[in-house]
């Protein structure tokens, strides 16, 4: 495939405040006089779910909104008439020096959503943009282009998360992160939208917001709907509208535990052809964030920041293999793929020929091997429920790493063969927060040595284990993360019970994960507290604690 397109930023940008869109005008052709005699104009379009930027690249950035043209237009209807609309990016927030503008048409065949790839614009510049329908105003949003591709750049910070589910609770990670003012980019890894049908799964079984649509999403429709309420959220908006968003998906914007041959959360006869259903939440989910895919359908690409690091973002859903049976054995089987051949030869290439000091990799799904043998059965049944598996004998996570073993073998055998260090994995996926070193063999670890490091961050809402039990949080799941972190050595730290994200920050000298957890998650005001640091120093493949976050 051809190679994916570099992106980043350098210097941070100031914190900034989101601008309201301007009044209303009439831009829309006046329809039939009323009985009263006066004219009633068409409704002017809105610009309802804010605006976003995504993958800058030195040269370019796709900016991203959406135009309901009129009322009745609303995500999934397919209804309402086509809308030229303006994009502006001006150097200034004022918008007194434009430097790049065009048209381009909003209509139901896009679902109204708007999607430009600005290029021709200058590196490591901060830019505002801005879109206008009939002459409505979207709100303003603020982005950065990466720097030049050999830019000595020394210092980059990411605001990372996963798993936000609607139902669950609100998007205060969101909201903290677009408040802090330091962030190059926003990287988000996996389950952006949830899939389920209404209080399937909530906040400990509550409803805390309802999903929209109530029923389970099936078709073009349902994903296009539930996008659009997500876009709805103010904290999302901010975030979205304040730094360029890098995104890769996990299995819940298709259906739970998903693989290129169906789901566990997929019934083909009741619930239609597998094949349909991802080919419809793929156009959603393309039509709706500010992504570039590198090839059609898929969300694996290359970013770049200077030569401070580089960033592989990984599909590990469009091409993997069904999920093994639990106690199958067939884990180890050479048959079975999380990567896709194609994917993981890219994978492994791009790793060898990066010239960077750092190579990070958006995964999201866990590649440390994790044994839970050793957990009591009151917490190996929550976790085998939190992780959509039999309680039975659980060992593994299939439809982790662990699940696709010989995938793992061989990538991180060209790791190790090939001298490749500095590899970082940043993960979402099981809602919990973790900090491990990957072992080359983790049942002689530390003696056989690591092949790379891995950063997990928790959900943003979704469910974890002292929901699940419905207990005080940092009680009875204390036992669990004793058991864990006993019988794997490699682990250093594991959370299995706060909501929240992290902030990582990479200099030549050090990667650091810092761990931020939310006060409660279904409170619109709650509050954000530092929990955990943990770093990576370069040449070191070692996880270590640090005991304050980087400033």
């Amino acid at each position: 495939m051809t190679e994916p397109i570099p992106a980043t930023s350098a210097a941070r940008p100031r914190r900034r405040r989101v601008l309201k869109a301007a009044a209303l005008t009439a831009g829309a052709a006046a329809l039939p006089l009323s009985l009263g005699g006066t004219a009633t104009a068409a409704p002017a379009p809105q610009f309802l779910h804010g605006v976003a930027s995504g993958d800058p690249i030195p040269d370019g950035l796709v900016l991203w909104t959406r135009v309901t043209p009129t009322p009745e237009a609303v995500p999934g209807s397919n209804t309402g008439p086509d809308t030229e609309v303006l994009w502006q990016l001006a150097t200034d927030r004022a918008f007194t020096q434009v430097v790049a503008s065009g048209t381009v048409t909003s209509s139901a065949a896009s679902d109204h959503t708007v999607k430009v790839d600005a290029r021709g614009l200058k590196a490591d510049t901060q830019y505002w943009y801005r879109f206008t329908a009939a002459g409505v105003v979207s709100p303003v949003g603020r982005t950065r282009t990466a720097p030049a591709a050999d830019a000595a750049l020394t210092h980059l910070r990411l605001g990372v998360a996963s798993c936000a589910n609607w139902e669950a609770g609100y998007f205060s990670a969101y909201r903290h992160l677009a408040a802090r003012g330091d962030l190059d980019a926003f990287l988000f890894l996996g389950d952006y939208i949830y899939e389920y049908k209404s209080g399937e799964f909530c906040a400990r079984g509550t409803v805390v917001r309802p999903h929209e649509p109530a029923h389970e999403i099936l078709n073009l429709a349902d994903y296009r709907t539930r996008h659009g309420r997500y876009k709805t959220d103010p904290d999302l908006q901010a975030l979205h509208a304040t730094v360029p968003t890098i995104a890769i998906w996990d299995d819940h914007e298709f259906a739970n535990d998903a693989s290129s041959t169906g789901a566990e959360n997929h019934t083909p006869a009741t619930e239609g052809d597998w094949a349909a259903r991802v080919a419809a939440a793929k156009q959603a989910y393309f039509e709706w964030m500010p992504v570039r895919p590198s090839i059609a359908g898929t969300t694996y690409r290359r970013l770049r920041y200077g030569r401070l690091a580089d960033l592989s973002l990984l599909d590990l859903r469009s091409f993997r293999t069904a999920q093994a049976k639990v106690g199958s054995g067939d884990v180890d089987s050479a048959d079975r793929t999380i990567t896709g051949r194609a994917q993981l030869d890219w994978l492994k290439a791009g790793l060898s020929a990066s010239d960077t000091t750092w190579r990070l990799v958006g995964n999201s799904v866990m590649i440390s091997p994790v044994a839970f043998l050793s957990l009591p059965d009151y917490l190996l049944r929550p976790l085998a429920q939190l992780l959509g598996l039999p309680a039975e004998g659980l060992a593994v996570n299939p439809d982790q790493w662990d699940g696709y073993t010989h995938d793992r073998r061989e990538l991180l055998g060209h790791l190790t063969s090939q001298g490749i260090r500095n590899t970082v994995f940043l993960t979402g996926d099981i809602h919990s927060a973790w900090a491990a070193d990957v072992p080359v063999e983790a049942a002689t670890y530390p003696a056989s040595g690591t092949a790379a490091t891995e950063f997990v961050v928790t959900s943003v809402s979704s469910d974890n284990i002292d929901d699940i039990l419905k207990v005080a949080p940092q009680t009875v799941s204390l036992l669990g993360v004793a058991a864990i972190e006993a019988a794997n050595r490699h682990v250093k730290w594991v959370d299995l019970d706060s909501h929240g994200y992290g902030v990582l920050d990479v200099t030549p000298e050090q990667v650091q994960m810092d761990y931020f957890v939310l006060s409660d998650r279904t409170k619109r005001d709650a509050t954000s507290k530092w929990t955990r640091s943990y770093r990576t120093r370069s040449g070191t493949q070692k996880i270590e604690r640090v005991w304050s976050p980087v400033k």
